[in-house]
């Protein structure tokens, strides 16, 4: 081994532990031809949430010292939202930042590795959940099985509902033709009488235009407007003061790597790239949030009203939350093992959300 090999190796583990910051020879890697380029496409269609990620990825070649660079796609540029994890298991695309909740089509478990109605309401609820309670090194086993790396969670902020009509209690949702993103969520509002349809993010704006839905749910206020979606609705509904998504607090994305190319990097690489993820999150989660204390104005400037549901209906939504996490833990013993580890924690002492009077004749079938 050649002393200036040896000595690249101590840069790039010293980059992969600080997960920033140019190399000292960002061209040795070029140079040979060794760059790794990885096609990866998020669920982003557009807007901040999109160019945050461009942006994100264009570190990549320079803070790797030019050993890995991230080619990024926004949604629908190479493949569907729903055909991301065929294209990364496949080779097609080598990673992907969807949102988490779209895996519990062939992950059941990966309903709870994201939030849920009334489950986990806040992002460091979910950051002691991964690095402090286990969950990550359930959601890679999960992942393995499928043939893919979930390298970590990438947090986004709270989803909230556009709608062409008020929505000012759980009432005013029955007969609604609502966009729901599948699963507990979906069928939440099902239960309150809404007819719930599954679309991508990419199709929610034609579908309001012409009023194939009155209702949609989609992620936070900065990503929609640049959507237009003040262009086809006139109502934002929201939990109480506080409380800005009783549905979806926390809507997770996350980095998954197909297994191919994860095992194809080197240790340091590796290290580099779950690095990288922990600060992307970071800062996604802060730039998104930032953009929508501007998007109100423009919400408000546009005429959207805002209105928000009263504490008697989160009471109300929670009767019907608390036994589909139940149903939807019991369909898959992996999905049970995840779904303990938070039940446990929403009963600590540490956030109380949960009490024994509520899942009171409730078992989990572990």
């Amino acid at each position: 081994m050649t002393e200036q090999s040896i000595s690249r190796r101590k840069v790039l583990g010293g980059a992969a532990v600080a997960g920033a910051g140019a190399l000292a020879a960002p061209n040795l890697a070029t140079a040979a031809g060794h760059t790794k380029t990885w096609k990866i496409q998020t669920s982003h269609a557009g807007g901040i949430g999109l160019q945050i990620f461009k942006d994100w990825c264009g570190t990549i070649e320079e803070k790797s010292g030019g050993e890995l660079a991230f080619q990024p796609f926004g949604a629908k540029d190479v493949v569907g939202d729903f055909q991301l994890y065929d294209a990364v298991k496949n080779g097609v695309l080598q990673a992907v930042n969807p949102f988490t909740i779209y895996a519990q089509s062939i992950i059941p478990a990966a309903v709870f590795l994201t939030s849920y109605p009334l489950g986990l309401r806040n992002p460091h609820e979910f950051d002691t959940f991964f690095y402090g309670l286990g969950g990550l090194e359930m959601a890679r086993e999960l992942y393995a099985a499928q043939g893919m790396h979930f390298v970590g969670p990438v947090h986004h902020g709270p989803n909230i509902i556009h709608s062409k009509v008020p929505i000012r209690s759980v009432d005013d949702f029955r007969g609604r033709k609502m966009r729901a993103p599948g699963g507990m969520v979906a069928e939440l509002f099902s239960e309150l009488g809404a007819e719930t349809t599954l679309l991508p993010g990419s199709e929610i704006f034609p579908a309001l235009e012409k009023g194939t839905i009155d209702v949609a749910d989609y992620v936070g206020p900065a990503v929609n407007y640049a959507l237009g979606f003040s262009q086809v609705t006139d109502y934002i509904s929201m939990g109480p003061p506080g409380f800005m998504s009783v549905y979806q607090p926390v809507d997770l994305m996350d980095i998954t790597v197909g297994q191919a190319a994860w095992d194809d990097l080197s240790d340091a690489m590796k290290l580099f790239v779950e690095q990288e993820t922990k600060s992307y999150s970071i800062e996604h989660h802060a730039k998104v949030q930032k953009a929508d204390q501007e998007a109100w104005k423009k919400f408000e400037e546009d005429g959207t009203e805002v209105t928000r549901l009263s504490q008697d209906d989160v009471d109300i939504m929670t009767e019907v939350a608390v036994p589909l996490w139940f149903k939807y833990a019991n369909r898959d013993k992996n999905a049970a093992k995840v779904f303990k580890v938070q039940l446990d924690y929403m009963m600590s002492g540490s956030l109380g959300y949960v009490t024994p009077d509520m899942i009171e004749g409730l078992e989990l079938d572990l």
